[in-house]
Order: structure tokens, then C-alpha cells, then sequence
């Protein structure tokens, strides 16, 4: 009786050690296009994690997280007001980014937008042709 107990005792300490915890967020970002190839969903969680149009990717190396971790920091302000810039004339990109502070939307040539809205941008081509082997 005493070893079966013990094996039950076992069999329950190890049923939760297959399961993850999954990190939070750190945003997600809609992009949309005129062009072939423009259409991406790109998700970052706070252990690098990212998924390219819901599809695992490649973890991010320790710089990029450290460029996405930045960027989530200086989105704060822009998506805390919701910011919504509208297109310039010959928009090829639009994009929508979530994060726990809010959501800002803009276009690659949208006038006024702060530098951080360049470097999301930079950051987003470049994750999903290192990470996810994507053309765009």
C-alpha cells in the first residue's frame, strides 16, 4: 500500500513539469500591404520567443531582444494615446502594434511619426527575414 502510495505521490509531482509557463508579450504587430508578401503578423513575448503568422520562429538572438524589449519601452507613450497617423500618398506599409499599453497605427510614410515607428519597422523586416525565412 505504502509503495503504491508513493509511485501516485510521483505520478502527480511529475504531471506538471511538462507544462511551460508562457512569457508575456511584448507586442504584437499587423502588417499590411500593397505589395506581394506584405501581409505578416509578428508576435514577441518577453523570453525572445517569436511567432511569425502564428507559426513558432527562431528565437531571437540577445541583441534583438534587447532591440524589442527598447522598442516596447518607447512604444509606451505613443500607445498609451493610441496613436493613429494617417498615409502619405504611396504608402506601400501599413502597420498596427498592440502591447499592454495600447495600440498605435501607422504607414511606412506616415508624416510626424517618431523615430521609434522607423526602427519598429526596421526591426520588424529584419525579424521576420532572420527568424521566420520570410521574403518581406
Amino acid at each position: 500500500m505504502k509503495a503504491a502510495l508513493t509511485a501516485g505521490a510521483c505520478v502527480l509531482a511529475l504531471a506538471g513539469c511538462g507544462e511551460r509557463i508562457r512569457a508575456p508579450d511584448l507586442f504584437i504587430v499587423y502588417r499590411s500591404g500593397t505589395i506581394a508578401g506584405a501581409s505578416l503578423t509578428l508576435l514577441v513575448n518577453e523570453e525572445g520567443g517569436v511567432h511569425c503568422n502564428g507559426v513558432s520562429a527562431r528565437a531571437l538572438s540577445d541583441p534583438q531582444l534587447l532591440q524589442a524589449r527598447a522598442l516596447q519601452e518607447e512604444l509606451k507613450d505613443p500607445a498609451s494615446s493610441n496613436l493613429a497617423l494617417p498615409p502619405a500618398r504611396g504608402s506601400v506599409f501599413h502597420y498596427h502594434v498592440r502591447d499592454q499599453d495600447g495600440t498605435v497605427t501607422f504607414n511606412d510614410n506616415s508624416p510626424h511619426q517618431p523615430a521609434v515607428l522607423h526602427r519598429l519597422a526596421l526591426f520588424v523586416l529584419q525579424a521576420a527575414q532572420r527568424n521566420c525565412a520570410l521574403r518581406l
